[in-house]
């Protein structure tokens, strides 16, 4: 899609609900202003926040497999250029002053453009995000053995977590002895049961130091007022979320699926795009024949597919002993 308007995730569920989706004749979900401020979560167009310098390839220098280019690849956080109209019309209450302080976003050298903004709502979900990715994350991570005591004091020392340390000795006197850090580490790697109760008090360290920054900028209470947390605790989350993206999710065990998934769409992408009446199902064929936008249509149709979806079409186009003329598409 980079020559045809290009494709991020959070723009795309923009798109699903406010147009793909079937419950209503021509608005998707027929969702409010409200609900969809809330999955606004970056308030600038594609043309707009795209560095035209990285521009989405394959890699040069491999001998005789395309590759792809995952950095240069990486899309800019932003909603479609397609959903503008969506777009203008929940954003249409505000004062000019509001909107455009909303859709305001800095220029960054060698990068995309990120945006300056968000909503209350988006915010609140960011923080679950926060809180979600670097907590619960984090215990999966332990309780699978994906990470040792040794990589978590390497990106998770003393000093990141001191506000935490500080709550536990205050909280809980007496009970992790004169080395707070070191009784952390015991019940993070001891037994499923001492791990489960220390999450829950990190998680009772972070969920009620919650609070509401204002900006002052913005007249409406919905942009105006952000959740944020203070930084110990926002450093230790920091912290946490790089241990596990670190360890985790940029290991090769994890990286190999990414990339064979990423393989997989681009091959399914390609084929589709080649001959859309001979490989596309007949109604998103149908769509792509009256649509202004036919690429989109195709973006959507393979966007829109399941792990199991896509990997049987993938078998289906590539694997010689599989699939069937019976196959139902």
């Amino acid at each position: 899609m980079r020559d045809h308007g290009g494709f991020e995730g959070n723009g795309q569920t923009l798109r699903i609900l406010s147009r793909l989706e079937k419950f209503s004749e021509a608005a998707g979900s027929n969702l409010t202003r409200e609900t969809l401020l809330g999955v606004l979560k970056y308030p600038a167009p594609f043309s707009e926040v795209a560095n035209p310098d990285l521009h989405p390839r394959m890699l040069a220098d491999t001998s005789g497999t395309p590759l792809l280019d995952r950095k240069a690849s990486e899309p800019p956080k932003c909603f479609l250029d397609c959903e503008q109209d969506v777009v203008d019309w929940i954003l249409s209450p505000l004062s000019k002053g509001d909107q455009d302080a909303f859709r305001q976003f800095d220029i960054r050298a060698g990068r995309h453009a990120k945006v300056r903004h968000k909503s209350l709502a988006c915010s609140i979900m960011d923080l679950a995000d926060d809180i979600s990715f670097g907590i619960h994350d984090l215990e999966d991570a332990l309780e699978l053995r994906l990470i040792d005591q040794k990589q978590f004091q390497a990106h998770v020392p003393a000093a990141a977590c001191q506000g935490l340390l500080d709550y536990l000795n205050s909280q809980y006197r007496g009970q992790y002895g004169n080395d707070v850090y070191g009784g952390l580490l015991d019940r993070l790697f001891g037994d499923g049961n001492d791990r489960k109760h220390q999450i829950n008090r990190i998680l009772n360290f972070v969920i009620p130091s919650i609070q509401i920054r204002d900006e002052a900028e913005f007249e409406e209470p919905r942009l105006r007022y952000r959740t944020e947390v203070p930084k110990p605790v926002a450093d230790f989350l920091a912290a946490v979320t790089k241990l596990v993206y670190e360890e985790v999710i940029c290991s090769p065990s994890v990286q190999h699926l990414e990339f064979k998934g990423q393989m997989m769409v681009i091959a399914v992408f390609e084929v589709m795009k080649s001959e859309p009446k001979r490989f596309l199902p007949c109604d998103a064929y149908a769509k792509f024949a009256s649509s202004s936008d036919p690429m989109r249509i195709i973006c959507d149709y393979v966007s829109g597919m399941t792990d199991s979806h896509l990997l049987r079409t993938y078998e289906r186009l590539f694997a010689p002993r599989m699939g069937s003329v019976f196959d139902k598409l």
